[in-house]
C-alpha cells in the first residue's frame, strides 16, 4: 500500500478540515473479548469496529480458539458455537503478530479452555514482558509459563477450563493489559468469588476504566475494595451477556495525530462522533493541548482543535501514554521546553518509544534529555532528516506531523501504520484540501 519511503510534503497554509478516524482499536478488540465469551450463549454484532494488523490476528486469533467470527468491517458478527466451555477449541497454535492487546487477551482467555494452547508473535513481541500475566494465571490453578523461561512470548497455557479463587496477585506498573485481561476472564471463575489484587503503582488507569465499563456494558459486576477488584462468579454470571449490538467509537489515540496537526500547523481540525463521555483515556490529550495555547470545543458533535501560539509545558502523561510520542511531535513547535514525566512502561511497547524518540527528534534538530520516564524536549531550529520508525506505526504517525512544517522529512516503513490505521497517510494527506465548510 505504501512505499518503503514516503517523503512528507509540508502544508503551504493552515489546515482546516473535518477528519473521520477509525474506531478505536482497544474498545474493539475488547468487545471481541466480551463477545467471544458471550457466545457461550448468544450472538452479538460489533458496529464500527477497526480493520488494522492488531484487530485482525485478534479475529484470527478467536478463530484459532474456535469461536465463529464474522469480519465484514467494519462490522464484526460473533455468532454462538455449540462447545461445552467459554472456549471451544481443545488446543490452539495463536500468532498475534507485535499485537500486545491480543497476546495478553487471548493468553488469559486460553485459561477458560480444556486443554493446550501456544501463542507467539514477530521478534519484538518474543523481548516484550509477560511473566506478570502468567504468575497471576497461575494463582488462579493455571499452568502458564513462557516457553524458553524468559518471561516473554511464545506462551504456553495448559487448562482444565476452571478457573479458582479466591483470589491472585499482578503488578500494575508494566502494562495495564495485564489487568485488563484478568478482569475480562474473573467473571468465569467457577468456585468462590475472585479477588484481584494490584502490587505496587498501576499505569494506564484509564484503559482499566475502559475494560470494567465495556464489562458492565455485558453486565459483569464487582467490587473494589481497596486493594483490588472483586468479581462474584454467581452474580457476575447470572447477568454477563445479552448485547445483542454494540457500536465502537472512533479511537482517540489515532485523533491525536490531527488534533497535532492543528496545533503544529496553526490550522482548525475537527473529529466528529467522539462523544463527550468517551470510554477513551486518550481523549484527554485535548487537554494538553489546550495547556499548551490551542482552543478546543468539544461536543455532542465531536471535538474540534484551533492552533495558537504554543508553550513547552511539564506534564505526567502515565494516564495518556499512547499520546507521548504525539506531543514530542508538538513541542519541537513549542516555545520553551517541554517535559513529559511518569511513562517509564512505554519502553516496554512495540519499540523502547524513549529511546527511540530521543533518536529520531535529535535526528531533525531538537534538543533532546532522556530520562528514565521521560524527556524534556527543548524546540531548536529543525531540518529534513529518513526517520527510523522501528516497525512503531506511533512513530511513523508522530514524526510525520514534523513535516507538515518541515521540508525533506522523509518516513522510512511507513505501511507500520497498518497496525491501528492502515489509512493514517492518506487522511493526513487531506489536510491540504480546501474545506467544505469552517468547523469552527
Amino acid at each position: 500500500m505504501y512505499p518503503d519511503r514516503l517523503e512528507i510534503v509540508p502544508l503551504t497554509k493552515p489546515p482546516t478540515a473535518t477528519v473521520h478516524v477509525p474506531g478505536s482499536k482497544s474498545i474493539t478488540n475488547r468487545a471481541l473479548v466480551l463477545a467471544a465469551l458471550q457466545s457461550w450463549m448468544q450472538d452479538c454484532t460489533l458496529a464500527g469496529a477497526l480493520r488494522s494488523e492488531d484487530t485482525e490476528v485478534m479475529v484470527e486469533g478467536l478463530r484459532q480458539l474456535g469461536f465463529r467470527v464474522n469480519a465484514e468491517w467494519p462490522v464484526v458478527q460473533v455468532t454462538q458455537h455449540e462447545g461445552e466451555l467459554p472456549v471451544p477449541a481443545r488446543s490452539a497454535e495463536i500468532f498475534v503478530a507485535n499485537s500486545g492487546t491480543t497476546m495478553r487477551f487471548l493468553t488469559a482467555l486460553c485459561a477458560l479452555g480444556r486443554g493446550r494452547y501456544r501463542l507467539d508473535g514477530i521478534p519484538r513481541m518474543r523481548e516484550r514482558p509477560i511473566e506478570d500475566l502468567l504468575t497471576a494465571l497461575r494463582g488462579m490453578g493455571v499452568k502458564a509459563y513462557s516457553e524458553y523461561g524468559n518471561g516473554c512470548p511464545p506462551v504456553i497455557v495448559e487448562s482444565d477450563g476452571c478457573l479458582h479463587g479466591p483470589g491472585t496477585r499482578v503488578r500494575g506498573d508494566i502494562s495495564s493489559q495485564f489487568l485488563s485481561a484478568l478482569l475480562m476472564i474473573a467473571p468465569f471463575t467457577n468456585d468462590t468469588p475472585l479477588h484481584i489484587f494490584v502490587d505496587g503503582p498501576l499505569v494506564s488507569k484509564p484503559y482499566i476504566e475502559m475494560t470494567l465499563a465495556l464489562m458492565a456494558h455485558w453486565g459483569a459486576n464487582w467490587r473494589l475494595p481497596t486493594d483490588g477488584y472483586e468479581f462474584s462468579a454467581l452474580d457476575s454470571l447470572a447477568n454477563f451477556g445479552g448485547v445483542d449490538r454494540y457500536t465502537i467509537e472512533p479511537d482517540a489515540s489515532s485523533a491525536s495525530y490531527f488534533f497535532a496537526s492543528a496545533a503544529i500547523a496553526s490550522g482548525r481540525i475537527t473529529v466528529p462522533n467522539i462523544p463527550p463521555k468517551s470510554l477513551q483515556g486518550d481523549v484527554r490529550f485535548v487537554d494538553v493541548l489546550e495547556e499548551m495555547g490551542c482552543t478546543v470545543v468539544s461536543d455532542e458533535s465531536g471535538i474540534t482543535v484551533r492552533g495558537g501560539p504554543l508553550h513547552g509545558i511539564d506534564v505526567d502523561m502515565n494516564d495518556i501514554s499512547d499520546t507521548v510520542m504525539t506531543l514530542a511531535a508538538v513541542a519541537c513547535f513549542a516555545e520553551g521546553p517541554t517535559t513529559i514525566r511518569n511513562v517509564a512502561h512505554i519502553r516496554h511497547k512495540e519499540t523502547d518509544r524513549l529511546a527511540a524518540l530521543a533518536t529520531e527528534l535529535r535526528r531533525v534538530g531538537a534538543e533532546v534529555t532522556e530520562f528514565a520516564d521521560g524527556l524534556t524536549i527543548t524546540p531548536r531550529p529543525l531540518h529534513g532528516a529518513e526517520i527510523e520508525t522501528y516497525n512503531d506505526h506511533r512513530m511513523a504517525m508522530s514524526m510525520a506531523l514534523i513535516g507538515l512544517r518541515v521540508p525533506g522529512i522523509v518516513i522510512k516503513n511507513p505501511g507500520c501504520v497498518a497496525k491501528t490505521y492502515p489509512h493514517f497517510f492518506t487522511d493526513l494527506e487531506r489536510l491540504r484540501q480546501e474545506p467544505r465548510e469552517d468547523p469552527l
